[in-house]
């Protein structure tokens, strides 16, 4: 038994940010950002909050697939910029667009996230648990990132995207590969309130996403082809047998890099960071609804799906569509 995608889904806030807008801010360049990044423009948050966003990618998601939102038995929402720390966002999901007979939760692995949570959803139906799930990944980053900091503040963007997935008898995802690597957290980290009491007073120690580029431009070239090549074995298959390459979006040399490492075509990675960057554990399954609305995605096409984020987590995943 495994899990097929029936549905996909995204929503993205209105305001659109380019490079030459930021480049009103901090030192920097629309042409220094493409060249380094391939980013051109990203969406912000002016009032869309993560759970808006995933909650109208979802509805979308469910539209597509012909279901509707009582039929749903397990909504996952991964997310590192709830609004909320309770409820969470997945049960802020569920209200909003009328899941009552769902069971919901968050998880949290970065721009990894949505990985995650797919393979939850994969283990609660294997499990007997549930038929269906709702996996949405969506992040409200701007919130987190120094617009002050030319080497953050370019990369991020916001929005969210879902899937509607059921389970099924043959086809779907057919191998799942996950590692973390809780040791270099501090490659990728940004802190959360400190603990204040009257018996404690923590150290505030900044707000803010802190990154070393150069440690998850290593880590990704090195060690996302390896994570793949895994998902594949565990699918019986190679590189040649993919037709696509859905990987996280956060910087177009990763990607060149790994499909360098694979010896695969870049043709075979699509992107749409050019539009909207990084948007963290949103960018899989944003990137994914783009594909299938635009007829790209055909029935029995094989798809390999990787993320990698702080943590530091990866993973990666093949399906048949």
């Amino acid at each position: 038994m495994s899990i097929k995608i029936m549905g996909t889904g995204s929503a993205l806030p209105v305001r659109t940010v380019t490079n030459d807008e930021i480049a009103g801010m901090v030192d920097t360049s629309d042409q220094w950002v493409r060249e380094r990044t391939g980013i051109g423009s990203r969406h912000v948050s002016t009032g869309e909050t993560a759970a808006s966003l995933a909650a109208q990618a979802c509805s979308l998601a469910l539209k597509d697939a012909g279901r509707t939102a009582q039929e749903v038995e397990l909504i996952l929402a991964a997310t590192c910029t709830p609004e909320d720390v309770v409820p969470c966002t997945a049960c802020q999901i569920q209200d909003r667009i009328g899941a009552e007979n769902a069971v919901a939760f968050d998880l949290n692995a970065a721009c990894a996230g949505f990985l995650f949570a797919l393979h939850t959803a994969w283990a609660y139906v294997e499990a007997g648990i549930a038929a269906n799930a709702l996996v949405t990944g969506s992040e409200i980053l701007s919130k987190i990132v120094d617009w002050e900091d030319r080497g953050t503040c370019v990369l991020f963007g916001d929005g969210a995207g879902a899937v509607y997935v059921e389970k099924c008898g043959e086809g779907g995802i057919l191998g799942f590969v996950q590692h973390s690597d809780g040791s270099r957290g501090s490659v990728l980290s940004c802190v959360s309130r400190p603990t204040e009491t009257p018996f404690f007073r923590g150290q505030e120690s900044g707000r803010y996403l802190k990154m070393d580029g150069r440690e998850i431009f290593s880590f990704a070239v090195r060690q996302i082809p390896l994570t793949i090549g895994e998902a594949l074995d565990k699918g019986g298959l190679s590189v040649q047998d993919v037709d696509l390459f859905i990987l996280h979006q956060a910087n177009r040399r990763i990607i060149e890099g790994i499909a360098k490492r694979l010896s695969v075509d870049i043709s075979r990675f699509p992107m749409n960071l050019d539009r909207v960057g990084n948007t963290s554990s949103a960018s899989i399954p944003l990137l994914l609804d783009e594909l299938n609305r635009e007829g790209r995605l055909k029935k029995g096409m094989r798809l390999v799906l990787s993320g990698f984020g702080g943590g530091l987590t990866c993973g990666a995943c093949v399906l048949e569509w």
